[in-house]
């Protein structure tokens, strides 16, 4: 009780609805930070980085069979240009993959 009056002292007293509503205060903060990109989330970059990947190994395994295959159709090389270019195409695949995947977050371009 307060010494000056009736009534009661709410001081020392944690009221839940109080408690609650700074949750969700706290929780649109973030996800207003996060939509408009003040703050990254992470697992959004992880989900970048797979695409990346993803995006990089079949890329160049498409692209130099394609290259090989044409290779072959025009030269009459039929099967080493295909070959020759998967291979290729498979190291450079597993290149650009570590490139992108040891890359330092504050780099530009991460």
């Amino acid at each position: 009780m307060s010494e000056n009056g009736p009534g009661q002292d709410f001081h020392g007293a944690e009221d839940p609805r109080l408690a609650s509503l700074d949750k969700r205060l706290e929780r649109a903060r973030r996800d207003e930070a996060i939509r408009t990109g003040a703050v990254r989330d992470d697992g959004e970059a992880g989900y970048q980085l797979g695409n990346r990947v993803l995006a990089a190994l079949i890329g160049s395994l498409v692209g130099s069979a394609l290259i090989g295959w044409l290779i072959d159709r025009w030269f009459g090389t039929t099967p080493w240009a295909l070959i020759v270019m998967l291979f290729l195409g498979i190291g450079v695949a597993f290149r650009q993959i570590i490139r992108l995947t040891t890359r330092r977050p504050d780099e530009p371009g991460a």
